[in-house]
């Protein structure tokens, strides 16, 4: 019945991908006279252009081509790992990938779930209207890899658990598992909205192809692969689509710096038109872009991102070693510099090329999300094949964010609501069909918002903002738990409450302000209808209440923050968590190193134990492996002792909270000292 039901799928599937780059073809052939007058406007933007550059508003064969490879071989690595690849049947086979993936592979789909189409247009277009100071967050990818290797990778490694969210269920509650994956949730489904309206815009630009059935495409396919393949699918898929993003960006590159007579000459013009400003050091939080909100709020948010998110914590454990996630760390960091900084110098290019007439204001365009696909489609549109490849690119990028979204929202929806909060127990043969149906219905939720998206801000922006809204509370968590062991669970969720509370204010009221975004000048007398020179000033509404005016960027640390600081100040007036209770594999590794460090007198102060290090193992499941164990739970058994951890069973009984931990004092504990103990003055015979 299942093959039955996939085979028409299939059939369906590639019915669909025919017949929408049939009508593509049909809608640009319906509507010559409205693509003539488009092309024939745009062309009136500068003296410089001629009539030939009509024919280049025209989406040619090779176009549709390439674009169509991109999809079907996308589509086709899904079919092979769902149909013909090893058998996937359990949860951890189909989410997790049987963590048997190879390290270049899981790098290369870390780096592109993290380049969306909301990069690929807008960065370019940050540069032409802002300067290169956003370039700068490539100093935050640099800080976010010892952050992320050394204290938090290393706890995702020992627990192995499907579902990071579960790691706060075992140290802290039940209530703050669901909490944090009801945000991720909300998080990723909006995300992945927005996601996909981006490269929607761009083929309606190109071609004239109607943006909702573009969308349609979109999540047509990425629905496809990433509910038949599972997590193998979706990591080498990214794999493929990486090389595509990579080489639609060179070629865009190198043939726009030739079409504007040479990267000199490019970056002569971005050096005078203050372009490469990099160190704005004003520490005003309501500066948009700065130094500081760039590098410091940067990193806390791609902390979160890198630590907090469960699509990429996903793809660590597709792997067997931490050494291998490690490697891949730093090898998607450098690949993201470097995705970014030819943005950046495409983004310099277009300053260049529209020097003299500003397509913006000459209302050519409406967004400056619409420039790289303007520049591609009328001055590169020249060479067949170029357009297509772009836009294969973009959809590249949208697709590979949104398979890797849709992954984890099965792997949440599963282990944290279907198993963890309903109780639901789900066969080992029927885990894999299960997720698969999930992805499914993820992605028809996330399909339905596109709608609501298309009304809202600008895209980068708009992406950033839901991200650090969310991103920024959940890191708090998962910081409070594994680098502060004397955290509860009360201070947990009153923290992650109060932040998000603090965030949705700050970006509600600037979605409401609606605060113009500085620009550099521009002119507009190089256009025919148009011979005045314009400048744009930066605007600054000191009307609208300061964090409706904060920085985006600052979200993340906002949120992050201020559950930090609410969630120990509440610990600390309902009774912190006695550290000597918490499982060692629940805190950071350097933490453990830190507090086992510290003289007697203060490792007395703060009720750490002196047996706290390496030879002292705690845990919620230590007991033998038995016979009555899954095919899961041996391989995670497996890897988590590799790491050098105690594996952390899925068994209800055995994961919560603080009761049933296996402590390494011989003498009785009573159940009321688990949890909490209360600050006072400890004499020196207290503590063993």
């Amino acid at each position: 019945m299942i093959s039955m039901i996939s085979s028409k799928l299939i059939k369906t599937t590639i019915l669909s991908l025919v017949w929408s780059l049939n009508i593509s073809l049909l809608s640009v052939a319906a509507t010559p006279t409205l693509l003539k007058q488009n092309i024939t406007a745009t062309n009136n933007i500068s003296t410089s252009e001629n009539i030939d550059n009509i024919t280049n508003g025209l989406f040619n064969w090779e176009d549709y081509s390439v674009l169509a490879v991109m999809l079907i071989v996308s589509c086709a690595i899904g079919v092979f790992y769902g149909f013909f690849g090893e058998k996937q049947t359990s949860g951890d086979d189909f989410l997790l990938g049987g963590s048997t993936m190879g390290t270049l592979p899981m790098t290369l789909s870390l780096a592109t779930s993290f380049i969306t189409a909301i990069e690929l247009l807008g960065n370019p277009a940050e540069m032409y209207m802002a300067g290169g100071q956003f370039w700068m967050i490539c100093i935050a990818f640099i800080l976010v890899v010892p952050i992320a290797s050394h204290l938090y990778v290393p706890v995702f490694m020992r627990l192995r658990l499907t579902s990071c969210y579960e790691y706060l269920e075992v140290r802290f509650s039940k209530s703050v598992r669901v909490y944090a994956s009801a945000l991720y949730m909300m998080q990723m489904i909006l995300y992945t909205s927005v996601a996909v309206y981006a490269p929607a815009l761009a083929l309606s630009d190109v071609t004239g192809l109607n943006t909702y059935l573009a969308v349609s495409l979109v999540y047509l396919v990425c629905i496809f692969y990433s509910s038949q393949g599972g997590m193998k699918a979706v990591i080498m898929t990214d794999a493929f689509q990486s090389v595509v993003i990579v080489g639609s960006l060179v070629v865009i590159l190198v043939l726009g710096a030739a079409h504007v007579g040479g990267m000199d000459l490019v970056w002569d013009h971005a050096r005078r038109t203050d372009r490469l400003h990099f160190f704005n050091m004003n520490p005003d939080p309501t500066v948009r872009h700065s130094f500081w909100s760039v590098v410091v709020g940067g990193t806390i948010y791609w902390t979160s991102m890198f630590c907090a998110n469960q699509a990429t914590i996903q793809k660590y454990l597709s792997v067997e070693c931490i050494s291998q996630v490690r490697t891949a760390l730093w090898a998607s960091a450098f690949g993201l510099i470097s995705l970014y900084s030819i943005n950046f110098a495409t983004g310099a290019v277009l300053a260049e090329y529209y020097a003299d007439c500003d397509p913006i204001q000459a209302s050519v365009i409406n967004a400056s999300d619409r420039l790289l696909p303007l520049f591609v489609v009328r001055q590169l549109g020249e060479a067949r094949g170029v357009p297509g490849f772009f836009v294969a690119g973009i959809f590249a990028a949208s697709l590979g964010t949104v398979a890797s979204a849709l992954n984890s929202l099965a792997a949440v929806a599963c282990q944290d609501f279907i198993i963890g909060l309903f109780g639901i127990t789900l066969q080992e043969n029927k885990g894999a069909l299960v997720a698969r149906w999930i992805c499914v219905v993820c992605g028809l939720l996330s399909f339905a918002l596109v709608f609501a998206v298309e009304r809202l801000g600008p895209l980068l922006q708009l992406a950033v903002s839901f991200n650090g809204m969310t991103g920024g509370v959940s890191l708090g968590l998962f910081t409070l738990g594994m680098l502060f062991p004397w955290a509860n669970a009360k201070g947990a969720i009153t923290g992650g409450i109060l932040g998000l509370l603090l965030v949705l204010t700050a970006g509600g009221g600037a979605q409401v302000a609606q605060v113009s975004p500085s620009r550099l000048p521009f002119s507009t007398e190089g256009c025919i209808q148009n011979q005045t020179h314009i400048y744009h000033t930066e605007p600054r509404d000191e009307a609208v209440f300061w964090l409706f005016r904060i920085s985006y960027l600052w979200y993340s640390g906002l949120g992050c923050a201020t559950t930090l600081l609410v969630g120990l100040i509440v610990s600390v007036i309902t009774g912190v968590t006695n550290p000597a209770y918490v499982p060692i594999d629940m805190i950071s590794p350097p933490v453990i190193k830190l507090l086992t460090s510290l003289p007697v007198k203060i490792k007395k102060m703060l009720r750490v134990s002196s047996l706290l290090g390496s030879g002292s193992r705690r845990s919620s499941s230590v007991r033998p492996p038995n016979l009555t164990d899954n095919k899961d739970t041996r391989r995670r058994r497996r890897l988590s002792e590799m790491a050098g951890g105690v594996f952390y069973s899925d068994a209800f009984n055995l994961t919560c909270g603080h009761n049933n931990l296996a402590l390494d004092s011989e003498k009785p504990i009573e159940e009321s000292q688990l949890s909490t103990f209360k600050l006072e003055h400890i004499s020196d015979n207290t503590i063993a």
